[in-house]
């Protein structure tokens, strides 16, 4: 099953021709029919370049629940926003910048600094069993809390 529709991939390919980049570089991965193969063949990757305005989901999320290190810029949306909320909630906010500018320079940094990008990496493998993120049961918890509120709040009574 092809990744994106073949007018999608040679639009991308001749920009980054036309930007210096060999077409050759950007690999385009098809859909796979089962989770545990796309959540592995992220490990192949070394850095997770967030899209602009709109961040990355739930992919995001398989991208850290893997340790891969994702880089994004928040923006004023909700939907600019959802990888820095994930990132935050992992524990690693230095990942999250705010300009263009900011996430050149911090994407540039780690793909040149394998030292960091490691760092980082090992951080966010230190905190996916204990940070909010992954942490089902805390969330099921603070649900029904919550639910349970509403109710009280609804009736004047639990």
């Amino acid at each position: 099953m092809p990744a994106s529709p073949p007018q999608t991939e040679s639009n991308l390919k001749q920009e980054a021709i036309n930007r210096g980049v060999s077409g050759g570089r950007i690999i385009f991965a098809a859909k796979l029919p089962k989770i545990e193969s796309h959540l592995a063949r992220l490990q192949c990757a070394d850095l997770f370049l967030d899209t602009f305005p709109y961040n990355a989901h739930a992919t995001c999320s398989d991208a850290l629940w893997m340790a891969l290190p994702v880089v994004t810029c928040a923006g004023k949306t909700f939907p600019s926003r959802v990888a820095g909320s994930l990132l935050t909630a992992i524990g690693v906010p230095e990942l999250i910048t705010y300009t263009l500018d900011g996430y050149y320079k911090l994407a540039l940094d780690l793909a040149t600094h394998s030292n960091k990008l490691d760092a980082i990496r090992e951080k966010i493998i230190g905190n996916r069993d204990s940070a909010p993120l992954f942490d089902s049961q805390r969330f099921t918890q603070n649900l029904e809390i919550a639910y349970i509120q509403l109710m009280s709040d609804y009736t004047g009574s639990l």
